[in-house]
């Protein structure tokens, strides 16, 4: 599939080292809105909406993950970007995975929130995809999928975060949902991340009902020399929820 224009907003100096962020399905670059201040003042941060999602074009799928990962490489080099550091959250992470496996000369450090090396449950993704779009809307699945992003005790005490992101998924395009839920089916990057080379941080969370930490467990044990970090307490959309330790953990690991 040819690549799209991804939607993309950039913070920090414009000299500094690129960082690239994806977020998780069913979200737009707004969901990195905590890690702004404390990652962009050393750090061209560089954060995009995943194709079908926010304001990047939604084609009619099949999409893959390695669709997702040529459409981040075309967003760098459409910015003249040779080589990045990137992070990414869920499905992003998954992207990032990608990358690091098919693209190695294009990431310098890799830091994965939240994902998983090949999905556990491959046709409830399947079925969530048949979901919206026999729907029509991704208000269907969207108070399931955001119950199982945030831990109990947080979600009642910052209703408005949990309100924003459920937001964030009836906005996304149902297409572009459906789609990268089957792109979240398909990925499977078990036999290439014994050959990453770029130095990775791997996080989870220890609450996480979406992706179990013991996936990011998993990542972290094939790839050479990666670092595993549990948040706990912390659920799937930690960069939210935990957000002062995910920002301390992220910035520790770039300037390693």
């Amino acid at each position: 599939m040819t690549p799209v224009e991804l939607h993309h907003k950039q913070a920090g100096p414009s000299d500094a080292p690129v960082l690239l962020m994806g977020g998780s399905l069913g979200t737009h670059l707004g969901m990195w809105d905590p890690q702004m201040a404390a990652l962009s003042g050393r750090r061209r941060v560089i954060r995009f909406d995943h194709r079908g999602h926010g304001q990047s074009p939604a084609p009619p799928g099949p999409y893959s993950i390695a669709d997702l990962g040529a459409d981040a490489l075309a967003l760098m080099d459409r910015l003249g970007i040779a080589r990045a550091d990137y992070c990414g959250l869920s499905i992003g992470g998954m992207v990032g995975q990608w990358l690091a496996i098919n693209a190695p000369e294009r990431i310098e450090r890799l830091v994965l929130i939240c994902s998983s090396p090949a999905m556990l449950n491959p046709d409830a993704f399947r079925d969530r995809a048949k979901t919206v779009r026999k729907a029509g809307a991704t208000e269907v699945v969207a108070d399931a999928v955001v119950a199982k992003w945030f831990t109990t005790a947080y979600a009642d005490t910052h209703p408005d975060v949990v309100a924003r992101h459920r937001q964030m998924i009836v906005d996304t395009p149902v297409e572009g949902y459906a789609a990268c839920c089957e792109a979240i089916a398909g990925h499977d990057v078990r036999d290439g991340l014994p050959r990453v080379g770029a130095p990775t941080l791997v996080m989870a969370g220890a609450q996480d009902e979406a992706i179990p930490p013991t996936q990011g467990e998993a990542i972290a044990d094939a790839v050479p020399g990666a670092r595993f970090e549990l948040l706990d307490p912390g659920a799937h959309v930690a960069s939210a929820e935990r957000a002062d330790t995910v920002n301390v953990l992220i910035a520790e690991h770039l300037d390693g």
